[in-house]
Protein backbone atom coordinates (compact mmCIF):
# COMPACT_ATOMS: atom_id res chain seq x y z
CA UNK A 1 0.00 0.00 0.00
CA UNK A 2 3.22 2.23 -0.92
CA UNK A 3 0.51 5.40 -2.16
CA UNK A 4 -2.25 5.12 0.09
CA UNK A 5 -2.06 7.72 2.95
CA UNK A 6 -4.15 5.52 5.52
CA UNK A 7 -2.16 2.89 4.61
CA UNK A 8 -5.89 3.75 4.19
CA UNK A 9 -53.81 -2.88 -13.44
CA UNK A 10 -57.53 -1.69 -13.58
CA UNK A 11 -60.76 -3.78 -12.58
CA UNK A 12 -64.47 -3.50 -14.42
CA UNK A 13 -66.86 -2.43 -11.63
CA UNK A 14 -69.58 -5.23 -11.82
CA UNK A 15 -73.17 -4.23 -12.67
CA UNK A 16 -75.85 -3.26 -10.53
CA UNK A 17 -76.28 -0.89 -7.36
CA UNK A 18 -75.49 -4.16 -4.86
CA UNK A 19 -72.50 -4.93 -6.07
CA UNK A 20 -70.98 -1.49 -6.09
CA UNK A 21 -70.38 -1.35 -2.04
CA UNK A 22 -68.67 -4.30 -1.99
CA UNK A 23 -67.12 -3.20 -4.90
CA UNK A 24 -65.80 0.24 -3.35
CA UNK A 25 -65.04 -1.57 -0.14
CA UNK A 26 -62.52 -3.66 -1.36
CA UNK A 27 -60.71 -0.92 -3.40
CA UNK A 28 -60.60 1.57 -0.39
CA UNK A 29 -58.98 -1.65 1.59
CA UNK A 30 -56.25 -1.65 -0.73
CA UNK A 31 -55.80 1.67 -1.51
CA UNK A 32 -55.25 1.69 2.18
CA UNK A 33 -52.80 -1.33 2.61
CA UNK A 34 -50.67 -0.04 -0.49
CA UNK A 35 -50.64 3.70 1.36
CA UNK A 36 -49.45 2.03 4.61
CA UNK A 37 -47.36 0.18 2.78
CA UNK A 38 -45.76 2.50 1.42
CA UNK A 39 -45.55 4.79 4.26
CA UNK A 40 -43.73 2.54 6.27
CA UNK A 41 -41.30 1.51 3.41
CA UNK A 42 -40.28 5.03 2.07
CA UNK A 43 -38.76 8.13 3.31
CA UNK A 44 -41.23 11.49 4.05
CA UNK A 45 -40.36 14.16 1.44
CA UNK A 46 -38.21 15.96 3.80
CA UNK A 47 -36.06 12.51 4.80
CA UNK A 48 -32.23 13.40 5.33
CA UNK A 49 -30.25 11.24 3.68
CA UNK A 50 -28.43 8.76 5.99
CA UNK A 51 -25.50 9.95 7.96
CA UNK A 52 -23.60 9.53 10.79
CA UNK A 53 -25.45 9.32 14.13
CA UNK A 54 -24.89 13.09 15.89
CA UNK A 55 -24.61 11.41 18.93
CA UNK A 56 -22.78 8.31 18.18
CA UNK A 57 -20.61 9.21 14.67
CA UNK A 58 -19.20 5.35 14.76
CA UNK A 59 -22.88 4.52 13.62
CA UNK A 60 -25.41 5.55 11.40
CA UNK A 61 -28.56 7.74 11.80
CA UNK A 62 -30.63 6.87 9.07
CA UNK A 63 -34.69 7.79 8.15
CA UNK A 64 -34.72 8.94 11.96
CA UNK A 65 -33.45 5.82 13.48
CA UNK A 66 -29.52 4.93 14.80
CA UNK A 67 -28.73 2.08 12.27
CA UNK A 68 -25.99 -0.34 12.08
CA UNK A 69 -25.63 -2.09 8.78
CA UNK A 70 -25.88 -6.20 8.75
CA UNK A 71 -25.89 -8.19 5.01
CA UNK A 72 -25.18 -10.68 3.08
CA UNK A 73 -25.25 -9.79 -0.56
CA UNK A 74 -24.02 -10.42 -4.05
CA UNK A 75 -21.46 -9.40 -5.88
CA UNK A 76 -22.04 -6.29 -6.63
CA UNK A 77 -23.53 -7.13 -10.32
CA UNK A 78 -27.15 -6.24 -10.32
CA UNK A 79 -27.22 -3.56 -12.14
CA UNK A 80 -24.43 -4.22 -14.93
CA UNK A 81 -25.87 -7.73 -15.71
CA UNK A 82 -28.87 -7.31 -17.42
CA UNK A 83 -30.05 -11.16 -16.57
CA UNK A 84 -30.00 -10.37 -13.14
CA UNK A 85 -33.06 -10.02 -11.42
CA UNK A 86 -32.64 -7.37 -8.44
CA UNK A 87 -36.65 -6.81 -7.07
CA UNK A 88 -36.24 -10.59 -6.40
CA UNK A 89 -32.93 -10.21 -4.77
CA UNK A 90 -33.99 -7.44 -2.89
CA UNK A 91 -37.05 -9.42 -2.08
CA UNK A 92 -34.97 -11.59 -0.13
CA UNK A 93 -33.10 -9.20 1.62
CA UNK A 94 -35.49 -7.32 2.97
CA UNK A 95 -37.22 -10.95 4.01
CA UNK A 96 -34.26 -11.48 6.06
CA UNK A 97 -34.08 -7.73 7.70
CA UNK A 98 -31.32 -7.09 5.96
CA UNK A 99 -30.23 -3.19 5.05
CA UNK A 100 -27.52 -2.85 2.70
CA UNK A 101 -26.41 -4.19 -0.20
CA UNK A 102 -23.11 -3.33 -2.03
CA UNK A 103 -23.48 -2.21 -6.13
CA UNK A 104 -20.38 -1.89 -8.68
CA UNK A 105 -20.98 1.33 -11.15
CA UNK A 106 -19.99 -0.77 -14.69
CA UNK A 107 -16.45 0.42 -15.12
CA UNK A 108 -14.74 -2.77 -13.98
CA UNK A 109 -16.49 -6.19 -15.11
CA UNK A 110 -15.39 -9.58 -15.01
CA UNK A 111 -15.01 -12.86 -17.32
CA UNK A 112 -16.33 -16.02 -16.43
CA UNK A 113 -13.64 -17.14 -15.08
CA UNK A 114 -12.14 -14.75 -12.94
CA UNK A 115 -11.12 -15.73 -9.18
CA UNK A 116 -13.01 -19.40 -9.72
CA UNK A 117 -16.57 -17.61 -8.92
CA UNK A 118 -18.56 -19.69 -10.17
CA UNK A 119 -21.99 -18.11 -11.96
CA UNK A 120 -20.54 -14.90 -11.49
CA UNK A 121 -23.13 -12.10 -11.07
CA UNK A 122 -19.67 -9.24 -12.17
CA UNK A 123 -19.33 -11.47 -15.22
CA UNK A 124 -22.29 -10.82 -17.55
CA UNK A 125 -23.18 -12.86 -20.73
CA UNK A 126 -22.28 -11.49 -24.04
CA UNK A 127 -24.57 -8.62 -24.71
CA UNK A 128 -26.41 -8.87 -21.43
CA UNK A 129 -23.49 -6.01 -19.79
CA UNK A 130 -24.71 -2.65 -19.55
CA UNK A 131 -23.00 0.51 -18.64
CA UNK A 132 -22.70 4.11 -17.78
CA UNK A 133 -21.86 4.80 -21.95
CA UNK A 134 -23.74 3.47 -24.77
CA UNK A 135 -22.90 1.79 -27.33
CA UNK A 136 -21.53 2.88 -31.09
CA UNK A 137 -22.49 1.36 -34.11
CA UNK A 138 -19.04 0.00 -34.76
CA UNK A 139 -17.88 -3.80 -33.64
CA UNK A 140 -15.37 -4.58 -31.61
CA UNK A 141 -15.83 -4.75 -27.31
CA UNK A 142 -13.83 -7.82 -26.48
CA UNK A 143 -16.87 -8.70 -23.78
CA UNK A 144 -18.73 -9.42 -27.31
CA UNK A 145 -21.16 -6.32 -29.27
CA UNK A 146 -20.12 -3.04 -30.19
CA UNK A 147 -17.57 -1.10 -28.80
CA UNK A 148 -18.32 1.86 -26.01
CA UNK A 149 -18.90 5.71 -26.59
CA UNK A 150 -17.90 7.63 -24.24
CA UNK A 151 -19.26 10.49 -25.37
CA UNK A 152 -22.79 9.00 -24.81
CA UNK A 153 -24.85 8.19 -21.68
CA UNK A 154 -26.59 5.07 -21.86
CA UNK A 155 -29.98 6.00 -20.71
CA UNK A 156 -31.23 2.79 -20.14
CA UNK A 157 -28.19 1.97 -17.67
CA UNK A 158 -29.32 4.83 -15.70
CA UNK A 159 -32.89 4.39 -15.52
CA UNK A 160 -31.62 0.59 -14.17
CA UNK A 161 -29.65 2.18 -11.45
CA UNK A 162 -31.91 4.46 -10.81
CA UNK A 163 -34.72 2.16 -10.06
CA UNK A 164 -32.01 -0.45 -8.09
CA UNK A 165 -31.60 2.14 -5.81
CA UNK A 166 -35.09 3.81 -5.84
CA UNK A 167 -36.37 -0.43 -4.95
CA UNK A 168 -33.59 -0.77 -2.39
CA UNK A 169 -35.17 2.26 -0.42
CA UNK A 170 -38.85 1.32 -0.95
CA UNK A 171 -37.70 -1.97 1.23
CA UNK A 172 -35.25 0.18 3.82
CA UNK A 173 -32.04 -1.05 2.02
CA UNK A 174 -28.90 1.41 1.49
CA UNK A 175 -26.48 1.11 -1.40
CA UNK A 176 -23.02 1.29 -1.54
CA UNK A 177 -22.40 2.61 -4.63
CA UNK A 178 -18.51 1.47 -5.54
CA UNK A 179 -17.59 4.22 -8.30
CA UNK A 180 -14.32 2.38 -9.49
CA UNK A 181 -12.47 -1.26 -8.98
CA UNK A 182 -8.98 -1.79 -9.91
CA UNK A 183 -8.47 -4.19 -12.43
CA UNK A 184 -6.57 -6.84 -10.71
CA UNK A 185 -5.21 -8.31 -13.89
CA UNK A 186 -4.94 -7.77 -17.83
CA UNK A 187 -8.08 -9.95 -17.62
CA UNK A 188 -9.78 -7.40 -16.21
CA UNK A 189 -8.74 -4.48 -18.30
CA UNK A 190 -9.47 -6.05 -21.66
CA UNK A 191 -13.14 -5.81 -20.66
CA UNK A 192 -13.23 -2.37 -19.48
CA UNK A 193 -15.20 0.23 -21.37
CA UNK A 194 -12.64 2.75 -20.72
CA UNK A 195 -9.52 0.85 -22.20
CA UNK A 196 -8.47 2.32 -25.55
CA UNK A 197 -9.79 -0.36 -28.06
CA UNK A 198 -12.85 -1.07 -26.02
CA UNK A 199 -14.52 2.26 -27.08
CA UNK A 200 -14.37 4.59 -30.27
CA UNK A 201 -12.37 7.45 -28.94
CA UNK A 202 -9.28 4.93 -28.49
CA UNK A 203 -8.99 6.59 -24.74
CA UNK A 204 -7.31 4.85 -22.34
CA UNK A 205 -4.21 3.62 -24.53
CA UNK A 206 -2.37 3.28 -20.94
CA UNK A 207 -1.36 0.22 -18.69
CA UNK A 208 -3.82 -1.04 -16.48
CA UNK A 209 -2.16 0.38 -13.61
CA UNK A 210 -1.80 3.27 -14.82
CA UNK A 211 -5.81 3.88 -15.40
CA UNK A 212 -6.25 4.93 -11.85
CA UNK A 213 -3.80 7.33 -11.23
CA UNK A 214 -3.78 11.60 -12.22
CA UNK A 215 -1.14 9.87 -15.01
CA UNK A 216 -4.00 8.78 -17.12
CA UNK A 217 -4.13 11.18 -19.35
CA UNK A 218 -7.91 11.50 -21.27
CA UNK A 219 -9.24 9.58 -19.45
CA UNK A 220 -9.02 11.11 -15.65
CA UNK A 221 -11.89 13.62 -17.91
CA UNK A 222 -14.11 10.65 -18.47
CA UNK A 223 -14.15 9.05 -15.30
CA UNK A 224 -14.72 12.91 -13.46
CA UNK A 225 -17.99 13.04 -16.09
CA UNK A 226 -18.82 9.25 -15.08
CA UNK A 227 -18.83 10.72 -11.03
CA UNK A 228 -20.94 13.47 -12.02
CA UNK A 229 -23.47 12.10 -13.87
CA UNK A 230 -24.12 9.26 -11.14
CA UNK A 231 -23.71 11.66 -8.46
CA UNK A 232 -26.17 14.12 -10.68
CA UNK A 233 -29.07 11.20 -11.35
CA UNK A 234 -28.72 9.86 -7.78
CA UNK A 235 -28.52 12.77 -5.62
CA UNK A 236 -32.39 12.57 -4.09
CA UNK A 237 -31.96 9.30 -2.72
CA UNK A 238 -31.13 9.55 0.82
CA UNK A 239 -30.52 5.23 1.05
CA UNK A 240 -27.20 5.62 -0.59
CA UNK A 241 -23.57 6.30 -0.09
CA UNK A 242 -20.70 6.27 -2.16
CA UNK A 243 -17.32 4.51 -2.25
CA UNK A 244 -14.53 5.48 -3.41
CA UNK A 245 -12.73 2.92 -5.19
CA UNK A 246 -12.53 -0.59 -4.31
CA UNK A 247 -9.64 -1.85 -2.76
CA UNK A 248 -7.32 0.41 -3.65
CA UNK A 249 -4.59 -0.67 -2.46
CA UNK A 250 -3.93 -3.14 -5.64
CA UNK A 251 -3.15 -2.21 -8.92
CA UNK A 252 -1.45 0.66 -8.75
CA UNK A 253 -4.35 3.03 -7.75
CA UNK A 254 -2.71 6.14 -5.91
CA UNK A 255 -3.89 8.24 -3.17
CA UNK A 256 -3.58 11.46 -4.91
CA UNK A 257 -6.41 10.09 -7.34
CA UNK A 258 -8.59 8.95 -4.66
CA UNK A 259 -8.24 12.37 -3.38
CA UNK A 260 -9.33 13.72 -6.56
CA UNK A 261 -12.12 11.31 -6.75
CA UNK A 262 -13.38 12.78 -3.35
CA UNK A 263 -13.24 16.28 -5.09
CA UNK A 264 -15.15 15.09 -7.99
CA UNK A 265 -18.04 13.83 -5.81
CA UNK A 266 -17.50 17.31 -3.60
CA UNK A 267 -18.05 19.69 -6.41
CA UNK A 268 -20.75 17.65 -8.02
CA UNK A 269 -22.72 17.50 -4.89
CA UNK A 270 -22.05 21.27 -4.01
CA UNK A 271 -25.49 22.39 -5.46
CA UNK A 272 -27.58 19.98 -3.95
CA UNK A 273 -29.16 20.19 -0.33
CA UNK A 274 -28.08 17.00 0.39
CA UNK A 275 -24.42 15.77 0.58
CA UNK A 276 -23.94 11.73 0.77
CA UNK A 277 -21.67 10.03 2.29
CA UNK A 278 -18.34 8.82 1.42
CA UNK A 279 -16.48 5.56 2.03
CA UNK A 280 -12.83 4.82 1.74
CA UNK A 281 -11.41 1.13 1.38
CA UNK A 282 -8.25 1.17 3.53
CA UNK A 283 -7.36 -2.17 3.33
CA UNK A 284 -7.46 -6.10 3.97
CA UNK A 285 -7.61 -7.48 7.21
CA UNK A 286 -6.55 -4.31 9.67
CA UNK A 287 -4.25 -1.17 9.44
CA UNK A 288 -3.98 1.85 11.55
CA UNK A 289 -5.32 4.91 9.74
CA UNK A 290 -3.26 7.97 9.82
CA UNK A 291 -3.86 11.69 8.24
CA UNK A 292 -7.92 10.34 6.97
CA UNK A 293 -9.03 12.58 4.34
CA UNK A 294 -11.55 14.82 6.60
CA UNK A 295 -14.41 14.49 3.83
CA UNK A 296 -14.45 10.20 4.29
CA UNK A 297 -16.80 9.14 7.01
CA UNK A 298 -16.84 5.56 6.61
CA UNK A 299 -13.50 3.63 6.60
CA UNK A 300 -14.06 0.07 5.20
CA UNK A 301 -12.07 -3.07 5.32
CA UNK A 302 -12.07 -6.60 3.70
CA UNK A 303 -11.90 -9.98 5.77
CA UNK A 304 -11.30 -8.39 8.98
CA UNK A 305 -11.05 -10.61 11.73
CA UNK A 306 -9.87 -10.82 14.46
CA UNK A 307 -11.21 -6.98 13.73
CA UNK A 308 -8.27 -4.83 15.06
CA UNK A 309 -9.37 -2.53 12.03
CA UNK A 310 -12.18 -1.01 14.82
CA UNK A 311 -9.64 -1.35 17.77
CA UNK A 312 -7.05 0.41 16.05
CA UNK A 313 -9.70 3.56 14.51
CA UNK A 314 -12.13 3.72 16.87
CA UNK A 315 -10.38 6.62 18.04
CA UNK A 316 -11.08 8.89 14.79
CA UNK A 317 -14.68 8.70 15.57
CA UNK A 318 -16.04 7.50 12.07
CA UNK A 319 -18.18 4.30 10.88
CA UNK A 320 -15.91 1.46 10.29
CA UNK A 321 -17.08 -1.52 7.82
CA UNK A 322 -16.30 -5.09 7.11
CA UNK A 323 -17.69 -4.56 3.63
CA UNK A 324 -16.14 -7.93 1.79
CA UNK A 325 -15.62 -11.64 3.25
CA UNK A 326 -14.33 -14.37 1.77
CA UNK A 327 -11.25 -16.77 1.18
CA UNK A 328 -11.89 -19.02 4.21
CA UNK A 329 -14.18 -21.72 2.81
CA UNK A 330 -17.40 -22.11 1.90
CA UNK A 331 -18.98 -23.01 5.26
CA UNK A 332 -20.99 -20.72 7.30
CA UNK A 333 -19.41 -21.06 10.81
CA UNK A 334 -16.23 -18.06 9.78
CA UNK A 335 -17.97 -15.40 8.12
CA UNK A 336 -21.05 -16.04 11.30
CA UNK A 337 -17.99 -15.34 13.48
CA UNK A 338 -16.03 -12.41 11.46
CA UNK A 339 -19.74 -10.54 11.84
CA UNK A 340 -20.34 -11.04 15.50
CA UNK A 341 -16.65 -10.37 16.13
CA UNK A 342 -16.72 -7.44 14.09
CA UNK A 343 -20.05 -5.76 14.95
CA UNK A 344 -19.30 -6.41 18.86
CA UNK A 345 -16.36 -4.88 18.61
CA UNK A 346 -17.33 -1.94 18.08
CA UNK A 347 -17.99 -1.83 13.95
CA UNK A 348 -21.21 -0.65 12.10
CA UNK A 349 -21.09 -2.28 8.97
CA UNK A 350 -20.75 -6.07 8.34
CA UNK A 351 -21.65 -7.12 4.73
CA UNK A 352 -21.39 -10.80 3.93
CA UNK A 353 -20.26 -11.46 -0.19
CA UNK A 354 -23.13 -14.43 -0.70
CA UNK A 355 -22.28 -16.16 -3.60
CA UNK A 356 -25.68 -18.17 -3.22
CA UNK A 357 -27.32 -15.30 -5.74
CA UNK A 358 -26.93 -16.16 -9.17
CA UNK A 359 -29.27 -15.55 -12.20
CA UNK A 360 -31.67 -17.44 -11.79
CA UNK A 361 -31.30 -17.57 -8.24
CA UNK A 362 -31.71 -14.15 -6.87
CA UNK A 363 -32.92 -15.29 -4.13
CA UNK A 364 -30.15 -16.65 -2.55
CA UNK A 365 -30.55 -20.91 -3.64
CA UNK A 366 -27.89 -21.36 -6.00
CA UNK A 367 -25.49 -24.51 -4.88
CA UNK A 368 -22.17 -23.10 -5.15
CA UNK A 369 -19.21 -25.49 -5.50
CA UNK A 370 -16.41 -26.10 -3.06
CA UNK A 371 -14.12 -24.46 -4.86
CA UNK A 372 -15.90 -20.90 -4.63
CA UNK A 373 -14.03 -17.87 -2.87
CA UNK A 374 -16.39 -17.75 -0.10
CA UNK A 375 -20.00 -19.03 1.38
CA UNK A 376 -23.45 -17.97 1.56
CA UNK A 377 -27.10 -19.07 1.33
CA UNK A 378 -29.58 -19.47 3.31
CA UNK A 379 -28.65 -21.01 6.48
CA UNK A 380 -26.06 -17.70 6.93
CA UNK A 381 -28.34 -15.42 5.55
CA UNK A 382 -30.82 -16.94 8.67
CA UNK A 383 -27.44 -16.77 11.18
CA UNK A 384 -26.51 -12.83 10.16
CA UNK A 385 -30.10 -11.80 10.74
CA UNK A 386 -29.65 -13.57 14.75
CA UNK A 387 -26.38 -10.97 14.87
CA UNK A 388 -28.74 -7.80 13.57
CA UNK A 389 -31.64 -8.54 15.83
CA UNK A 390 -29.33 -9.14 18.39
CA UNK A 391 -27.41 -5.86 18.18
CA UNK A 392 -30.79 -3.86 17.70
CA UNK A 393 -32.35 -5.03 21.14
CA UNK A 394 -29.87 -2.21 22.81
CA UNK A 395 -29.24 1.39 22.65
CA UNK A 396 -26.05 1.02 20.78
CA UNK A 397 -25.94 4.33 20.27
CA UNK A 398 -24.90 4.84 23.86
CA UNK A 399 -22.47 1.80 23.98
CA UNK A 400 -18.71 1.21 23.54
CA UNK A 401 -16.54 -0.79 23.36
CA UNK A 402 -15.27 -2.33 26.84
CA UNK A 403 -12.92 -5.46 26.87
CA UNK A 404 -11.28 -4.68 29.53
CA UNK A 405 -14.60 -4.53 32.25
CA UNK A 406 -15.55 -8.41 30.60
CA UNK A 407 -13.39 -11.26 30.56
CA UNK A 408 -13.83 -14.95 30.39
CA UNK A 409 -12.01 -17.66 32.52
CA UNK A 410 -11.30 -19.70 29.65
CA UNK A 411 -8.10 -18.39 27.77
CA UNK A 412 -9.10 -20.23 24.51
CA UNK A 413 -12.15 -17.89 24.55
CA UNK A 414 -11.82 -13.91 22.84
CA UNK A 415 -14.69 -11.82 24.22
CA UNK A 416 -16.36 -8.83 22.54
CA UNK A 417 -18.07 -6.16 24.72
CA UNK A 418 -20.35 -3.30 24.01
CA UNK A 419 -21.36 -2.02 27.19
CA UNK A 420 -23.62 0.91 28.17
CA UNK A 421 -21.66 1.06 32.24
CA UNK A 422 -24.50 0.06 34.79
CA UNK A 423 -27.14 -0.65 32.57
CA UNK A 424 -26.38 -2.61 29.28
CA UNK A 425 -23.96 -5.46 28.08
CA UNK A 426 -24.00 -6.94 24.59
CA UNK A 427 -20.95 -9.32 24.88
CA UNK A 428 -20.00 -12.21 22.12
CA UNK A 429 -17.75 -14.90 23.69
CA UNK A 430 -15.93 -16.24 20.14
CA UNK A 431 -13.98 -19.68 20.49
CA UNK A 432 -13.18 -21.76 24.20
CA UNK A 433 -15.88 -24.31 25.53
CA UNK A 434 -17.80 -26.40 26.19
CA UNK A 435 -18.37 -23.79 28.66
CA UNK A 436 -16.63 -20.67 29.77
CA UNK A 437 -17.58 -18.40 32.67
CA UNK A 438 -17.87 -14.38 32.11
CA UNK A 439 -16.59 -12.17 34.65
CA UNK A 440 -18.19 -8.49 34.29
CA UNK A 441 -17.37 -5.13 36.22
CA UNK A 442 -20.90 -4.08 36.79
CA UNK A 443 -22.71 -1.57 39.47
CA UNK A 444 -24.82 -3.36 41.91
CA UNK A 445 -28.42 -3.77 40.79
CA UNK A 446 -30.68 -6.62 39.47
CA UNK A 447 -29.74 -7.81 36.30
CA UNK A 448 -31.34 -10.26 33.76
CA UNK A 449 -28.64 -12.65 31.80
CA UNK A 450 -29.85 -14.30 28.59
CA UNK A 451 -27.74 -16.68 26.42
CA UNK A 452 -28.11 -16.53 22.71
CA UNK A 453 -27.23 -19.51 20.16
CA UNK A 454 -25.85 -17.65 17.40
CA UNK A 455 -27.35 -20.13 14.85
CA UNK A 456 -30.41 -20.38 16.01
CA UNK A 457 -31.13 -17.16 18.47
CA UNK A 458 -32.84 -18.81 20.52
CA UNK A 459 -32.27 -18.47 24.73
CA UNK A 460 -30.26 -21.57 25.37
CA UNK A 461 -30.21 -20.00 29.33
CA UNK A 462 -31.61 -17.43 31.20
CA UNK A 463 -31.62 -16.05 34.89
CA UNK A 464 -31.54 -12.52 36.87
CA UNK A 465 -29.74 -11.80 39.66
CA UNK A 466 -28.62 -9.58 42.00
CA UNK A 467 -25.49 -8.38 42.36
CA UNK A 468 -23.91 -6.33 45.12
CA UNK A 469 -21.06 -5.42 43.24
CA UNK A 470 -17.69 -5.77 41.79
CA UNK A 471 -17.24 -8.75 39.28
CA UNK A 472 -20.52 -10.48 38.50
CA UNK A 473 -19.68 -14.38 37.70
CA UNK A 474 -21.76 -15.78 35.00
CA UNK A 475 -21.40 -19.67 33.48
CA UNK A 476 -22.56 -19.94 29.69
CA UNK A 477 -24.98 -22.84 28.66
CA UNK A 478 -22.93 -25.31 26.58
CA UNK A 479 -22.47 -24.16 23.53
CA UNK A 480 -19.65 -24.99 20.03
CA UNK A 481 -17.48 -22.37 18.39
CA UNK A 482 -19.14 -18.86 19.73
CA UNK A 483 -22.32 -18.14 22.15
CA UNK A 484 -23.57 -14.69 22.61
CA UNK A 485 -25.00 -12.98 26.06
CA UNK A 486 -27.61 -10.06 26.48
CA UNK A 487 -27.19 -8.83 30.24
CA UNK A 488 -29.42 -6.00 30.84
CA UNK A 489 -30.36 -3.95 34.55
CA UNK A 490 -33.69 -4.47 35.42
Amino acid sequence: MENVRPNLSTSKNAPGSLRKLPILAVLCAVFISAAIHLAAASPPATQKTISLDPENPHYFLFRGRPTVLITSTEHYGAVLNLDFNYTRYLNELHSRGFNLTRLFSGIYVEDPAAFHIARNTLAPKPLKFICPWARSAQPGYAGGGNKFDLHTWDDAYFHRLKDFVEQAGRRGIVVEMVLFCPYYGDEQWALSPVKASNNIQGIGNIPRTKALTLQNGPLLAVQDAMVRKIVAELHNFDNLYYEICNEPYLGGVTLAWQDHIIETIKSAEAAFPERHLIAQNISNGSKKITDPNPAVSIFNFHYSRPPMSVLWNYALGRAIADDETGFRGTGDGPYRREGWDFILAGGSVYDNLDYSFAVGHEDGTFKFPSTQPGGGGHSLQAQLAILKKFIESFDFVHMHPDNADVRATDAAATVYALVQPGKAYAVYVDGGGPQTTLLVKASPGRYHAEWINTRTGEVDKSETLVHAGGELSLLSPAYSEDVALRLVRR
